[in-house]
């Protein structure tokens, strides 16, 4: 399910109207955070497997 472009409005007019304006920027920055963390866990994550893939060919 794909939502269009008036669904993405609406859906952004709640949030604005639950969370309200000043509180957007702190959720954005700790959502980016947070973003930022898993991706460097998925990456070690990868490094380690692929370590321990060629320690095991040994």
């Amino acid at each position: 399910m794909r939502l269009n472009g008036w669904e993405w409005i609406i859906i952004l007019v709640i949030v604005l109207l639950l969370w309200g304006g000043p509180k957007l920027p702190g959720l954005a920055k700790s959502l980016a955070q947070s973003l930022k963390i898993f991706k460097t866990e998925i990456k070690s994550d990868k490094t380690d497997s692929a370590k321990n893939d060629s320690d095991s060919n040994k």
